[in-house]
């Protein structure tokens, strides 16, 4: 492997990111020029609002090849293109020979969801204290345990429980909210998402760690549910306030997860004609609203 060094100006960041894609690159990152220094810029990206620049006043971009002569090919075709005025070739180097698969694996290590309940991946043993475990490789679906939306909802599966109940979580995923509650005791679990890849994950997923569910496309979800789990993101939860709502029984929970602290009341007035959620949770500037009917 050898990666290409390339120094841009922000205007031209775009182009050259898609040169070097069409030019067979197996990886493309941008990075501050200027990270570590007084001039080092920081740029923020958050749900809900504009997409940060696609890069740095200076930014330098690394683009990974298969071969030394495919990145030093593609550096001087970049150099004949136009759009490269002003960008520079900083050079072509070596990448340390390593066990990918090792590396990749060492940075995933199991994330405590309470003292006794676990996610774990499939290369690591569960810790000592570990009652309760989630086997979880990372994959193409979102949903690790990793981040603190998901963290939460699972907090609340295993304080509230699921025992004897029917669970839907809508916009699955990996399935990692469907097999906590089927790991608590949840009778019949309804696992649904618009993206086919995820409901493949889910399926996976819930064959290696021994639960039974049904994973589809959102039409799986029919009727009404003691615990209805949502972990998406604001807009779109407003948008299926309705729906959501509709699938929640007397007496039932809904759980909303994707939500950062600044957007709780937009959430609240968007459920207050069905329901009156409040938060029942926070962590790192997320939080986890609940509601019963």
């Amino acid at each position: 492997m050898h990666e290409l060094v390339l120094l841009v100006p922000e205007e031209a960041v775009e182009p050259v990111s898609e040169a070097l894609d069409a030019l067979d690159a197996l990886s493309v990152s941008v990075e501050d020029a200027d990270a570590l220094t007084p001039a080092e810029q920081a740029l923020f990206g958050e749900p809900g609002m504009p997409p940060p620049k696609e890069g740095w006043l200076r930014s330098r971009i690394v683009a990974l090849f298969s071969a030394e002569d495919a990145a030093r090919e593609a550096g001087a075709l970049l150099l004949a293109q136009d759009f490269f005025d002003g960008c520079q070739v900083i050079g072509v180097r070596a990448v340390a020979e390593q066990d990918w698969v090792r590396l990749t694996q060492s940075q995933f290590d199991p994330v405590e969801i309470t003292p006794s309940f676990w996610i774990v991946p499939s290369w690591h043993e569960p810790p000592a204290a570990a009652q309760q475990v989630i086997r979880l490789d990372p994959g193409l679906a979102f949903g690790t345990g990793t981040h603190p939306t998901t963290r939460m909802c699972l907090r609340w599966i295993a304080t509230q429980g699921t025992q004897g109940q029917r669970v839907l979580d809508y916009g699955c995923g990996s399935g990692i909210l469907a097999i906590g509650a089927a790991k608590f005791g949840a009778a019949r679990i309804d696992a649904v998402d618009i993206d086919p890849a995820a409901v493949e994950a889910t399926r996976l997923n819930a064959e290696a760690n021994q639960v039974q569910l049904q994973a589809g496309l959102p039409e799986t979800a029919q009727g009404v549910y003691d615990v209805v789990l949502a972990n998406i993101l604001a807009t779109p939860l407003k948008v299926l306030a309705p729906l959501l709502c509709a699938h929640v029984r007397p007496g039932g929970a809904l759980v909303l997860a994707g939500i950062l602290e600044r957007q709780a009341e937009e959430l609240r007035e968007a459920y207050a004609p069905w329901l009156a959620l409040s938060v029942h949770d926070s962590e790192d500037g997320w939080i986890l609203m609940t509601a019963r009917r």
